[in-house]
């Protein structure tokens, strides 16, 4: 799974930010599930998961806010 630039994020609408951020943090749920587990092969992707559910998490913010 590419990561998904900023301007696509901001692009998406309110209920498939919140289907994608959703998506993130179970992701992010079974890659530290792996990591516990020692199966984990790409440590580098929880930095990356971590990152783009708080660039969706920044998107939804500032539209609640406008």
């Amino acid at each position: 799974m590419a990561q998904t630039k900023f301007k696509d994020i901001k692009e998406l609408s309110v209920k498939e930010l919140e289907s994608k951020l959703r998506d993130l943090k179970e992701e992010g749920f079974n890659l530290r599930l792996q990591k516990a587990t020692g199966t984990l092969e790409n440590s580098a992707r929880i930095r990356v998961l971590r990152r783009e559910a708080a660039r969706v998490q920044t998107v939804l913010t500032q539209r609640k806010n406008a």
